[in-house]
């Protein structure tokens, strides 16, 4: 039984949570980037360079022959995973710093120190005394 209870407390620890709930919603933030990419960045790019559809743009090395696939080189979607990539690092980017700033702010609130309290004030020189007489 003491493999499931540590398991148990493993598994509800906060930062074990915290993992988890991250990684969905980078799942869920990933798929927001590549639509974001794939269905608004990419088309104007393709219509400036001259209706380019990066989807489509490949090199290919053996055309299709009848029921055999092309063998090609999909250098269009390679693409698009690039630029997918450039934009969730900057974001992340935006976002470490940001924290960063606020760590910066926390640090720099200096502390006041909390003056002894009469009993510590008493018992200091009570210690100071006895080192004396010694």
């Amino acid at each position: 039984m003491g493999l499931v209870k540590e398991f148990k407390e493993f598994a509800v620890r906060g930062n074990v949570v915290d993992l988890a709930v991250g990684v969905i919603i980078g799942a869920a933030f990933g798929k927001i980037v590549t639509s974001l990419v794939t269905d608004v960045i990419m088309p104007p790019i393709g219509l400036v360079l001259n209706g380019i559809d990066f989807k489509n743009v490949k090199y290919v090395l053996k055309p299709a022959i009848g029921k055999t696939p092309e063998v090609a080189i999909n250098y269009g979607l390679f693409i698009n995973n690039v630029i997918d990539f450039i934009i969730i690092a900057f974001i992340i980017f935006l976002v470490i710093k940001g924290i960063n700033r606020m760590k910066r702010k926390e640090a720099e609130v200096p502390t006041v120190p909390i003056p002894p309290t009469k009993e510590e004030l008493l018992l200091t020189e009570i210690r100071d005394l006895l080192a004396n007489k010694v």
